[in-house]
Protein backbone atom coordinates (compact mmCIF):
# COMPACT_ATOMS: atom_id res chain seq x y z
CA UNK A 1 0.00 0.00 0.00
CA UNK A 2 1.23 3.49 -0.79
CA UNK A 3 1.72 5.81 2.14
CA UNK A 4 0.14 9.29 2.01
CA UNK A 5 2.54 12.12 2.72
CA UNK A 6 1.74 15.82 2.98
CA UNK A 7 4.96 17.45 1.89
CA UNK A 8 6.14 21.05 1.68
CA UNK A 9 9.02 21.57 -0.70
CA UNK A 10 10.80 24.43 -2.42
CA UNK A 11 11.09 25.65 -5.96
CA UNK A 12 14.35 25.10 -7.80
CA UNK A 13 16.11 28.25 -6.71
CA UNK A 14 13.39 30.67 -7.81
CA UNK A 15 10.62 32.06 -5.66
CA UNK A 16 9.52 31.27 -2.13
CA UNK A 17 8.88 28.02 -0.31
CA UNK A 18 5.31 26.83 -0.80
CA UNK A 19 3.17 23.87 0.14
CA UNK A 20 2.17 22.87 -3.36
CA UNK A 21 0.29 19.59 -3.29
CA UNK A 22 -0.26 16.28 -1.53
CA UNK A 23 1.71 13.42 -3.00
CA UNK A 24 1.18 9.68 -2.76
CA UNK A 25 4.33 7.73 -3.44
CA UNK A 26 4.18 4.14 -4.74
CA UNK A 27 7.02 2.99 -2.46
CA UNK A 28 9.77 4.36 -0.25
CA UNK A 29 12.94 5.71 -1.77
CA UNK A 30 11.41 7.65 -4.64
CA UNK A 31 13.37 10.88 -5.00
CA UNK A 32 11.24 13.94 -4.27
CA UNK A 33 10.94 16.17 -7.34
CA UNK A 34 10.65 19.93 -7.15
CA UNK A 35 7.93 22.11 -8.55
CA UNK A 36 9.08 25.10 -10.52
CA UNK A 37 6.93 28.20 -10.16
CA UNK A 38 8.64 31.34 -11.41
CA UNK A 39 6.07 34.11 -11.26
CA UNK A 40 8.09 37.17 -10.38
CA UNK A 41 10.80 38.64 -12.56
CA UNK A 42 11.33 40.88 -15.56
CA UNK A 43 12.27 40.74 -19.22
CA UNK A 44 15.86 41.87 -19.79
CA UNK A 45 17.12 43.02 -23.17
CA UNK A 46 19.93 40.73 -24.38
CA UNK A 47 21.49 41.52 -27.78
CA UNK A 48 22.98 38.00 -27.95
CA UNK A 49 19.48 36.62 -28.56
CA UNK A 50 17.74 35.02 -30.45
CA UNK A 51 19.09 31.51 -29.92
CA UNK A 52 18.44 30.34 -33.49
CA UNK A 53 17.94 31.83 -36.92
CA UNK A 54 14.61 32.78 -38.47
CA UNK A 55 15.48 30.40 -41.32
CA UNK A 56 14.88 27.34 -39.12
CA UNK A 57 13.13 24.95 -41.55
CA UNK A 58 10.71 23.63 -38.92
CA UNK A 59 8.85 26.91 -38.38
CA UNK A 60 5.29 27.07 -39.70
CA UNK A 61 4.22 30.07 -41.75
CA UNK A 62 1.88 31.39 -39.04
CA UNK A 63 4.75 32.05 -36.59
CA UNK A 64 7.45 33.08 -39.10
CA UNK A 65 6.84 36.78 -38.50
CA UNK A 66 10.08 38.03 -40.08
CA UNK A 67 9.48 36.08 -43.28
CA UNK A 68 5.91 37.37 -43.31
CA UNK A 69 7.13 40.96 -43.35
CA UNK A 70 7.23 42.09 -39.71
CA UNK A 71 9.52 45.13 -39.91
CA UNK A 72 10.91 45.08 -36.32
CA UNK A 73 12.97 42.31 -34.68
CA UNK A 74 13.65 43.60 -31.16
CA UNK A 75 10.96 41.26 -29.76
CA UNK A 76 13.45 38.42 -30.33
CA UNK A 77 16.06 39.87 -27.97
CA UNK A 78 14.45 39.62 -24.54
CA UNK A 79 15.37 37.09 -21.85
CA UNK A 80 13.21 36.29 -18.84
CA UNK A 81 15.10 37.02 -15.60
CA UNK A 82 13.37 35.74 -12.43
CA UNK A 83 14.03 37.60 -9.20
CA UNK A 84 16.75 36.05 -7.01
CA UNK A 85 17.97 33.52 -9.59
CA UNK A 86 18.72 33.00 -13.25
CA UNK A 87 17.65 30.51 -15.88
CA UNK A 88 20.63 29.07 -17.80
CA UNK A 89 20.93 29.91 -21.46
CA UNK A 90 19.66 27.04 -23.58
CA UNK A 91 22.49 24.70 -24.61
CA UNK A 92 21.38 22.37 -27.39
CA UNK A 93 24.13 19.78 -26.91
CA UNK A 94 23.59 19.61 -23.14
CA UNK A 95 19.85 19.26 -23.66
CA UNK A 96 20.30 16.44 -26.17
CA UNK A 97 22.77 14.72 -23.85
CA UNK A 98 20.16 14.83 -21.04
CA UNK A 99 17.55 13.51 -23.45
CA UNK A 100 19.71 10.70 -24.88
CA UNK A 101 17.58 7.60 -25.53
CA UNK A 102 14.48 9.45 -24.33
CA UNK A 103 11.17 10.60 -25.74
CA UNK A 104 9.78 13.99 -24.75
CA UNK A 105 6.25 14.76 -25.88
CA UNK A 106 4.42 18.11 -25.77
CA UNK A 107 0.66 17.54 -25.64
CA UNK A 108 -1.98 20.17 -26.25
CA UNK A 109 -3.22 22.80 -28.68
CA UNK A 110 -1.72 25.03 -31.37
CA UNK A 111 0.16 27.08 -28.77
CA UNK A 112 1.83 23.88 -27.57
CA UNK A 113 2.65 23.25 -31.25
CA UNK A 114 4.15 26.77 -31.14
CA UNK A 115 6.35 25.64 -28.23
CA UNK A 116 7.26 22.37 -29.99
CA UNK A 117 8.50 24.28 -33.05
CA UNK A 118 10.58 26.47 -30.73
CA UNK A 119 12.16 23.47 -29.01
CA UNK A 120 12.94 21.74 -32.30
CA UNK A 121 14.54 24.92 -33.67
CA UNK A 122 16.60 25.30 -30.47
CA UNK A 123 18.22 21.87 -30.96
CA UNK A 124 18.22 21.18 -34.69
CA UNK A 125 21.13 23.49 -35.54
CA UNK A 126 23.70 21.25 -33.80
CA UNK A 127 22.53 18.10 -35.60
CA UNK A 128 24.16 17.34 -38.96
CA UNK A 129 22.04 17.16 -42.09
CA UNK A 130 20.91 13.60 -42.62
CA UNK A 131 20.97 12.81 -38.89
CA UNK A 132 17.54 14.31 -38.16
CA UNK A 133 14.07 13.59 -39.45
CA UNK A 134 10.37 14.22 -38.75
CA UNK A 135 7.81 11.41 -38.60
CA UNK A 136 4.01 11.44 -38.35
CA UNK A 137 1.72 9.04 -36.49
CA UNK A 138 -1.98 9.85 -36.26
CA UNK A 139 -2.42 12.90 -34.04
CA UNK A 140 1.29 13.01 -33.17
CA UNK A 141 4.46 14.05 -34.95
CA UNK A 142 8.08 13.67 -33.89
CA UNK A 143 11.46 15.26 -34.54
CA UNK A 144 14.24 12.68 -34.19
CA UNK A 145 17.89 13.37 -33.38
CA UNK A 146 19.26 10.08 -34.65
CA UNK A 147 22.73 10.17 -33.08
CA UNK A 148 21.21 10.75 -29.64
CA UNK A 149 18.27 8.36 -30.11
CA UNK A 150 16.13 11.28 -28.91
CA UNK A 151 12.66 12.24 -30.09
CA UNK A 152 10.88 15.54 -29.47
CA UNK A 153 7.22 14.95 -30.19
CA UNK A 154 3.99 16.89 -30.39
CA UNK A 155 0.56 15.35 -29.81
CA UNK A 156 -2.58 17.22 -30.83
CA UNK A 157 -5.05 17.01 -27.91
CA UNK A 158 -6.30 20.56 -27.21
CA UNK A 159 -8.96 19.40 -24.73
CA UNK A 160 -7.05 16.31 -23.49
CA UNK A 161 -10.39 14.45 -23.30
CA UNK A 162 -12.15 13.14 -26.40
CA UNK A 163 -14.14 15.19 -28.90
CA UNK A 164 -16.20 12.94 -31.20
CA UNK A 165 -18.84 13.15 -33.88
CA UNK A 166 -22.24 11.86 -32.74
CA UNK A 167 -25.70 11.43 -34.32
CA UNK A 168 -26.57 14.00 -36.99
CA UNK A 169 -22.89 14.94 -37.11
CA UNK A 170 -23.14 16.70 -33.76
CA UNK A 171 -19.82 17.31 -31.99
CA UNK A 172 -19.80 15.72 -28.54
CA UNK A 173 -17.20 16.53 -25.90
CA UNK A 174 -16.83 13.46 -23.65
CA UNK A 175 -15.72 14.82 -20.29
CA UNK A 176 -14.91 11.35 -18.91
CA UNK A 177 -13.20 9.70 -21.93
CA UNK A 178 -9.51 10.12 -22.73
CA UNK A 179 -7.99 6.84 -23.92
CA UNK A 180 -8.12 7.62 -27.66
CA UNK A 181 -5.69 10.47 -27.02
CA UNK A 182 -3.84 8.95 -24.06
CA UNK A 183 -2.72 5.87 -25.97
CA UNK A 184 -0.18 8.11 -27.70
CA UNK A 185 1.28 9.14 -24.32
CA UNK A 186 2.21 5.65 -23.13
CA UNK A 187 5.91 4.84 -23.08
CA UNK A 188 7.00 8.50 -23.21
CA UNK A 189 9.73 9.52 -20.75
CA UNK A 190 8.75 13.19 -20.34
CA UNK A 191 5.23 14.49 -20.91
CA UNK A 192 4.48 18.23 -21.07
CA UNK A 193 0.78 19.14 -21.13
CA UNK A 194 -1.29 22.24 -21.63
CA UNK A 195 -5.03 22.69 -22.03
CA UNK A 196 -6.99 25.88 -21.54
CA UNK A 197 -7.63 27.89 -24.70
CA UNK A 198 -10.14 25.59 -26.34
CA UNK A 199 -12.12 25.48 -23.10
CA UNK A 200 -12.35 29.24 -22.86
CA UNK A 201 -12.88 30.50 -26.42
CA UNK A 202 -15.39 33.31 -25.85
CA UNK A 203 -16.40 33.61 -29.50
CA UNK A 204 -16.94 29.95 -30.42
CA UNK A 205 -17.19 26.47 -29.02
CA UNK A 206 -15.72 23.45 -30.75
CA UNK A 207 -18.56 21.16 -29.62
CA UNK A 208 -22.34 21.05 -29.60
CA UNK A 209 -22.92 18.93 -26.49
CA UNK A 210 -21.11 17.79 -23.39
CA UNK A 211 -21.43 14.14 -22.39
CA UNK A 212 -20.59 12.57 -19.06
CA UNK A 213 -21.46 8.92 -18.59
CA UNK A 214 -24.81 8.53 -20.35
CA UNK A 215 -25.89 12.13 -19.72
CA UNK A 216 -25.94 14.87 -22.37
CA UNK A 217 -25.64 18.57 -21.57
CA UNK A 218 -26.09 21.40 -24.02
CA UNK A 219 -24.81 24.01 -21.58
CA UNK A 220 -22.37 23.88 -18.69
CA UNK A 221 -20.26 26.46 -16.91
CA UNK A 222 -16.93 26.52 -18.77
CA UNK A 223 -14.83 26.21 -15.64
CA UNK A 224 -16.95 23.33 -14.32
CA UNK A 225 -16.45 21.52 -17.63
CA UNK A 226 -12.71 22.31 -17.56
CA UNK A 227 -12.42 20.94 -14.03
CA UNK A 228 -14.21 17.73 -15.09
CA UNK A 229 -11.95 17.29 -18.13
CA UNK A 230 -8.78 17.92 -16.11
CA UNK A 231 -9.96 15.47 -13.45
CA UNK A 232 -10.33 12.77 -16.12
CA UNK A 233 -6.76 13.52 -17.25
CA UNK A 234 -5.51 13.46 -13.63
CA UNK A 235 -7.12 10.07 -12.97
CA UNK A 236 -5.49 8.66 -16.11
CA UNK A 237 -2.06 9.91 -15.01
CA UNK A 238 -2.51 8.55 -11.48
CA UNK A 239 -3.58 5.12 -12.72
CA UNK A 240 -1.28 4.65 -15.71
CA UNK A 241 2.06 6.37 -15.07
CA UNK A 242 4.93 5.59 -12.70
CA UNK A 243 6.89 8.63 -11.41
CA UNK A 244 10.06 6.51 -11.37
CA UNK A 245 9.79 6.13 -15.14
CA UNK A 246 7.91 9.19 -16.41
CA UNK A 247 8.12 12.87 -15.57
CA UNK A 248 4.98 14.95 -16.07
CA UNK A 249 4.91 18.73 -16.43
CA UNK A 250 1.79 20.84 -16.86
CA UNK A 251 2.48 24.19 -18.47
CA UNK A 252 0.06 26.91 -17.41
CA UNK A 253 -2.04 28.78 -19.94
CA UNK A 254 -0.47 31.19 -22.39
CA UNK A 255 -2.10 34.64 -22.05
CA UNK A 256 -4.02 36.28 -24.88
CA UNK A 257 -3.80 39.97 -25.64
CA UNK A 258 -7.01 40.07 -27.64
CA UNK A 259 -8.85 43.03 -26.16
CA UNK A 260 -9.79 45.96 -28.36
CA UNK A 261 -11.11 43.63 -31.07
CA UNK A 262 -7.89 41.68 -31.33
CA UNK A 263 -5.65 44.68 -31.92
CA UNK A 264 -4.03 45.07 -28.52
CA UNK A 265 -0.82 43.42 -29.76
CA UNK A 266 -0.58 45.15 -33.13
CA UNK A 267 2.48 47.38 -33.58
CA UNK A 268 3.75 46.65 -30.04
CA UNK A 269 7.56 46.60 -29.95
CA UNK A 270 8.60 46.22 -26.28
CA UNK A 271 7.41 44.28 -23.22
CA UNK A 272 5.05 45.91 -20.76
CA UNK A 273 7.10 47.36 -17.88
CA UNK A 274 4.61 46.40 -15.15
CA UNK A 275 0.99 45.63 -14.28
CA UNK A 276 -1.35 47.83 -12.28
CA UNK A 277 -2.61 44.60 -10.71
CA UNK A 278 -1.65 40.96 -11.20
CA UNK A 279 -4.54 38.88 -12.49
CA UNK A 280 -4.52 35.12 -11.94
CA UNK A 281 -6.66 33.52 -14.68
CA UNK A 282 -9.46 31.26 -13.47
CA UNK A 283 -8.21 28.24 -15.50
CA UNK A 284 -4.92 28.40 -13.57
CA UNK A 285 -6.79 28.31 -10.26
CA UNK A 286 -8.80 25.29 -11.46
CA UNK A 287 -5.62 23.56 -12.63
CA UNK A 288 -3.87 24.08 -9.29
CA UNK A 289 -6.82 22.59 -7.42
CA UNK A 290 -6.83 19.49 -9.64
CA UNK A 291 -3.06 19.01 -9.23
CA UNK A 292 -3.38 19.22 -5.44
CA UNK A 293 -5.67 16.20 -5.44
CA UNK A 294 -3.37 14.01 -7.53
CA UNK A 295 -1.18 11.21 -6.22
CA UNK A 296 1.29 11.57 -9.09
CA UNK A 297 3.84 14.40 -8.59
CA UNK A 298 3.16 16.75 -11.49
CA UNK A 299 5.44 19.72 -12.10
CA UNK A 300 3.55 22.98 -12.61
CA UNK A 301 5.44 25.22 -15.03
CA UNK A 302 3.86 28.64 -14.64
CA UNK A 303 4.51 30.79 -17.71
CA UNK A 304 1.30 32.84 -17.51
CA UNK A 305 2.53 35.96 -15.73
CA UNK A 306 5.91 36.15 -17.46
CA UNK A 307 4.21 35.92 -20.86
CA UNK A 308 1.51 38.46 -20.00
CA UNK A 309 4.19 41.19 -20.22
CA UNK A 310 4.87 40.27 -23.85
CA UNK A 311 2.08 41.69 -25.95
CA UNK A 312 4.85 42.61 -28.42
CA UNK A 313 5.61 38.94 -29.09
CA UNK A 314 2.50 37.92 -31.07
CA UNK A 315 2.25 37.61 -34.86
CA UNK A 316 -0.63 40.10 -35.10
CA UNK A 317 -1.15 40.65 -38.86
CA UNK A 318 2.16 38.95 -39.67
CA UNK A 319 0.74 35.44 -39.38
CA UNK A 320 0.89 35.38 -43.17
CA UNK A 321 2.94 37.16 -45.79
CA UNK A 322 2.03 40.85 -45.91
CA UNK A 323 3.11 42.72 -49.04
CA UNK A 324 3.98 46.39 -49.27
CA UNK A 325 0.54 47.48 -50.44
CA UNK A 326 -1.26 45.54 -47.69
CA UNK A 327 0.95 47.16 -45.04
CA UNK A 328 -0.71 50.46 -45.84
CA UNK A 329 -4.06 49.05 -44.62
CA UNK A 330 -3.23 46.59 -41.82
CA UNK A 331 -6.58 46.95 -40.07
CA UNK A 332 -8.24 45.21 -43.02
CA UNK A 333 -6.84 41.92 -41.70
CA UNK A 334 -7.39 39.84 -38.59
CA UNK A 335 -4.79 40.14 -35.85
CA UNK A 336 -3.44 37.07 -34.02
CA UNK A 337 -2.73 38.04 -30.41
CA UNK A 338 -2.72 34.45 -29.08
CA UNK A 339 0.15 32.63 -30.78
CA UNK A 340 3.78 33.76 -30.66
CA UNK A 341 6.36 34.80 -33.24
CA UNK A 342 9.42 32.57 -33.42
CA UNK A 343 12.14 33.11 -32.41
CA UNK A 344 10.42 34.65 -29.42
CA UNK A 345 8.63 34.10 -26.12
CA UNK A 346 8.26 30.26 -26.26
CA UNK A 347 12.07 30.02 -26.41
CA UNK A 348 12.11 31.29 -22.81
CA UNK A 349 9.50 28.67 -21.86
CA UNK A 350 11.85 26.05 -23.25
CA UNK A 351 14.86 27.47 -21.44
CA UNK A 352 12.83 27.05 -18.25
CA UNK A 353 11.78 23.54 -19.31
CA UNK A 354 15.41 22.58 -19.91
CA UNK A 355 16.32 23.89 -16.45
CA UNK A 356 13.53 21.78 -14.90
CA UNK A 357 14.81 18.66 -16.65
Amino acid sequence: MASHLSLAYTTTGCGSTKTIMKLTWPKRGVKLPRVVIIRTGKWVYDPSYPLYDTSCPYLSTAVSCQKNGRPDSEYQKWKWKPHSCSIPRFDALKFLAKMRKKRIMLVGDSIMRNQWESLVCLVQGVIPTGRKKVTYNGISMGFHALDFDTSIEFCWAPLLVELKKGPENKRILHLDLIEENARYWRGVDILVFDSAHWWTHPEKKSWDFYMEGQSFFRNMNQMVAYQKGLTTWAKWVDLNLDPRQTRVIFRSMSPRHNRENGWKCYNQKTPLPSFSHQHVPEPLIVLQEVLKRMRFPVYLQDITTMSAFRRDGHPSVYRRVINQEERQHPTDFSSDCSHWCLPGVPDSWNEMLSAIL
